[in-house]
């Protein structure tokens, strides 16, 4: 099947655009992101988001688009990358979502193959599934989100992509992943599975846009891409806990640290960094009885961190105490 000439034949047919509003032609050939998405607003945050998985290389780049204090979109189907950016900019205007998306739509020649969603800081959400989407494919419009798939195994994809999310507890991208998950176990894209993504952004803008980005994982090629993003997620979540910890480290309090350090070694115990940099602080702040077991796990699991210890204390992370360092070295294997 020729997708370029499906795609010729529709703009041939279809309304004249709306002026200056996706009027040019593609300079590329659209690309063959079928998928399912969901876009989210989490009223009690406001944070937004789009969670999508599908079988087509690296679709993070593609379909999920978000700015914080603006909106979120995701763009699939025989993808126009332009709904996202153009989505974008017309709600940081102030236009509504579903008005947006209903000026791009009547401006795209080749809107019967498109599927998009977006949603604003607000809330407002709107969907569009061309008629010429590869089926099985459809929306559902839910309060603060939508879901959308095409080219999917059945018509039960979307649908309970919407129950999981509606049901599902926790934060937005707990949330989104659970109706990653239940549409994959509903059968899911027809052809299987292979990439997927989750960005997440900010319900407000600040003046420091680079702290204004959540989260943003991307499973670019692997044969269960959802289970791998569950797992990424974790880790990031994780290193949360890690970040939080430093920050407490900073305001000197140890006590909050040390829990912040122990919840991220809870939930990856053989992640040997976490360990590490837990005693590092411990033995900084003179809890050195504390802190030795700490580098014995370390040390057990990666071995290299005893040439790392020697060098700290220039950088000030260590006691520059010739027998503290010698301590700490002699609590791991290769120190007996």
């Amino acid at each position: 099947m020729n997708h370029l000439l499906v795609v010729a034949s529709l703009a041939a047919g279809a309304a004249a655009p709306a002026a200056g509003l996706m009027a040019a032609a593609d300079p590329e050939p659209p690309r063959r992101v079928h998928t399912y998405s969901i876009v989210a607003r989490d009223a009690a945050t406001g944070q937004m988001g789009v969670a999508v998985q599908s079988h087509w290389f690296s679709v993070g780049p593609i379909v999920p688009w978000a700015e914080a204090g603006v909106g979120a979109v995701a763009t699939q189907s025989f993808v126009r990358v332009d709904y996202g950016p153009e989505g974008l900019a017309l709600m940081k205007q102030g236009v509504a979502a579903p008005e947006a998306l209903e000026r791009l739509v009547a401006a795209d020649e080749a809107r019967d193959v498109r599927q998009v969603a977006m949603i604003d800081s607000a809330g407002r959400v709107a969907a569009h599934t061309g008629s010429k989407c590869i089926q099985a494919a459809g929306h559902h419009v839910g309060k603060g989100y939508s879901v959308q798939a095409n080219l999917m195994l059945d018509s039960g994809v979307w649908p309970a992509m919407s129950r999981a999310f509606e049901s599902a507890r926790g934060d937005l991208a707990e949330r989104m992943l659970a109706g990653l998950e239940a549409a994959q176990a509903a059968g899911g894209d027809i052809r299987g599975r292979q990439s997927a993504a989750i960005l997440v952004v900010k319900g407000a803008r600040s003046d420091k846009p680079w702290t204004d980005r959540v989260l943003e994982l991307r499973i670019e090629d692997h044969p269960e891409p959802i289970k791998e993003l569950r797992r990424l997620v974790q880790l990031w979540r994780a290193y949360e806990h890690m970040n939080a910890g430093d920050l407490a480290v900073e305001k000197n309090d140890i006590d909050a640290a040390v829990k912040q350090y122990a919840a991220a070694e809870a939930m990856f115990p053989d992640m040997h960094e976490f360990i590490f940099w837990h005693a590092v602080t411990l033995a900084q702040k003179g809890r050195l009885d504390e802190a030795l077991p700490l580098f014995g796990q370390a040390f057990l699991l990666q071995p290299s961190w005893h040439i790392l210890v020697p060098r700290l204390p220039a950088s000030g992370l260590l006691p520059a105490d010739e027998k503290t360092i010698q301590k700490i070295l002699a609590a791991g294997p290769r120190g007996r």
